[in-house]
């Protein structure tokens, strides 16, 4: 099979299959979409303009049984911070796309007018159809009418309301293996790119999941089952994240004083008990029905992370609650009630709303005194708002820094324009690095350090001093780009970082995916291109060293309960960019 990439002018509405170039041929995931963005993104162009491109890219090993490789990368310029974007989902889907035999969909232009457009792929091609009566919908009607309009067995990546209403804080939903529209490439406001290109839904009507070419297929076999093995055997991607899921974490991080509580101002939630991975796998286990504490996001999928939370009687109210989710829309509000959290994350999901940026701007508009904190109904209208169009609702969907700009509240904890997420920066310090230098506005993922800050997987940084959290970091920054290119989800990071057999594992399945001789060092290398390439779309914006600071609260206010500051010196960030030729 030929790889090829499908190129979408909605302009001329027509869908066309082009060569992959010979520069793009080794890429995949993250690197792809942010190679072709600086390629072909004019940097200064409107981020929902006519100029910006949305690039759909499966991972180097999406669409075979490596485990845990079915994560789709998205990019574009985001309308959030900017700058370069590139938002991540677990999905089938991106098992589908790679086996069809698509490098990358390339979605440009506009239309006139303001009829929105469904992209179908299947193995006959790819064509544009109206939306038709889709258009206006959210996620979960607009899986059930697509489903009734073509089959069960599709899949889709959609944008809710607040995409089509071009908020900043629209996120593109994406299928879980069920069908259902809760996995989501989140953050940077893609979800509003998309609906400024009126493209509704991109519906995948294949039966192909694990169909991508594979030049020596029983050495990938063996490589794949031995990865698999090593996942399954550490204490972390093998029991803590399958038993409880990625809200294992609330605990750990409440008890080490870095759970962001009340908008930032403490470390510690009293309520952490009732929203903890423990609480929610309780629960649902206790209500039954569909409800389960254990969910896999794609196909090949070892380590389970996702949940299916019940109502009280035991059907769907959510899928999934995550960590992040949970103390955005709980601690960060004062909220401990998971059914209110619940809620709020449906909402998000239909809307089609990050739900980091989602409580980060609940947050802001209780800050500036719109509802009280705790207010779990009040949050539930707010976000009603957003779906409902009043002129509130839009600021609350534009994101934390719009409503904090409104409103006149200085206390809004974004960096780029991007709200931080779960880990307060003042007592994991490393973590605090990755959100400021990252190009991605506040990221956790883009450099997790609460692997060796927090869960010391890999080895130990002390998270509440500044020494070596820049090149713990920025380390942590390149392996992540280059797992975010292979597809693979940042979770296998533990089993690589704690076991000497795991990184060579992983060259081992790229070797037998490609048939040649790949080493350690070119997936690192990989990794730096991924971080130049980004950086250059960035300082061709604009971007200075400047952005790459956290909001000054953070380094002028100590945190209980270990009364710290974020204390790591810009100059040390500065330096380590001139490594990657950022700015210059």
């Amino acid at each position: 099979m030929e790889e090829k990439i499908l190129r979408v002018n909605m302009a001329k509405g027509t869908a066309q299959e082009e060569p992959v170039p010979p520069s793009y041929q080794s890429l995949g995931g993250r690197a792809l979409t942010s190679k072709i963005i600086l390629d072909e993104v004019e940097p200064t162009c409107h981020p929902l303009g006519k100029q910006n491109k949305l690039v759909i890219a499966a991972g180097i090993l999406s669409g075979t049984k490596c485990p845990n490789s079915g994560r789709l990368s998205i990019g574009g310029k985001s309308p959030l911070t900017n700058g370069i974007k590139e938002a991540n989902a677990g999905t089938p889907i991106s098992h589908q796309l790679a086996s069809l035999g698509y490098k990358a969909i390339v979605v440009e232009e506009a239309p006139e007018g303001e009829e929105q457009y469904l992209l179908y792929l299947s193995e006959e091609g790819a064509r544009l159809e109206p939306a038709g009566d889709i258009a206006g919908l959210g996620t979960y009607d607009l899986n059930s009418r697509l489903r009734e309009r073509y089959h069960e067995k599709i899949y889709v990546l959609c944008i809710g309301p607040a995409g089509e209403k071009l908020m900043r804080n629209a996120g593109i939903s994406c299928n879980d293996p069920e069908g259902g529209p809760g996995r989501f490439a989140g953050r940077g406001g893609l979800g509003a790119l998309m609906g400024s290109k009126k493209l509704k839904a991109i519906i995948f009507d294949t039966s192909k999941i694990f169909h991508a070419p594979i030049q020596e297929k029983e050495k990938f076999s063996e490589a794949s089952k031995k990865f698999a093995k090593i996942l399954r055997d550490n204490p972390i991607s093998g029991e803590g994240l399958p038993k409880y899921g990625t809200n294992v974490l609330m605990n750990l991080v409440n008890e080490a004083g870095a759970l962001p509580t009340k908008n930032f101002r403490y470390g510690t939630f009293e309520g952490a008990d009732k929203v903890s991975g423990e609480e929610l796998a309780a629960r649902a286990l206790a209500r039954g029905g569909a409800g389960t504490p254990t969910h896999n996001c794609h196909p090949g999928c070892v380590i389970r992370c996702s949940n299916i939370y019940p109502d009280e009687k035991g059907e769907v109210l959510c899928s999934p609650i995550e960590y992040e989710t949970v103390w955005a829309l709980g601690p960060n509000l004062m909220i401990d009630d998971l059914d209110v959290i619940a809620r709020l994350n449906r909402i998000c999901n239909d809307l089609g709303l990050d739900t980091i940026e989602a409580g980060g701007a609940l947050g802001v508009a209780m800050e500036a005194g719109i509802i009280p904190f705790g207010d779990g109904p009040g949050a539930i209208r707010l976000l009603e708002e957003v779906g409902t169009g009043t002129p509130l609702g839009h600021i609350i969907g534009q994101g934390a820094d719009s409503v904090g700009k409104t409103y006149g509240v200085t206390r809004v904890a974004t960096v780029k324009g991007q709200h931080l997420p779960a880990y307060d920066p003042r007592a994991i310090k490393g973590i605090g690095v990755t959100y400021a230098m990252t190009t991605m506005g506040a990221d956790h993922t883009a450099g997790y350090s609460v692997t060796h800050n927090l869960l010391k997987s890999g080895g130990y940084v002390d998270p509440l001093k500044p020494e070596g959290q820049v090149k713990l970091s920025v380390d942590l920054q390149v392996a992540t780009a280059a797992l975010d290119s292979f597809g693979l989800c940042i979770f296998v990071a533990f089993a690589l970082l704690d076991n000497p057999e795991g990184w060579p594992t992983v060259v081992d399945i790229w070797n037998a995916k490609t048939g040649k001789n790949h080493s350690m060092e070119e997936i690192l290398e990989l990794g730096r291109e991924v971080m130049r390439a980004e950086r250059e779309f960035n300082k061709r914006v604009g971007f200075t060293p400047a952005h790459d600071r956290l909001p000054e609260f953070f380094r002028t206010e100590p945190l209980p309960p270990h009364n710290t500051i974020f204390d790591v010196k810009a100059e040390e960030m500065d330096e380590m960019n001139e490594k990657f030729n950022m700015y210059h």
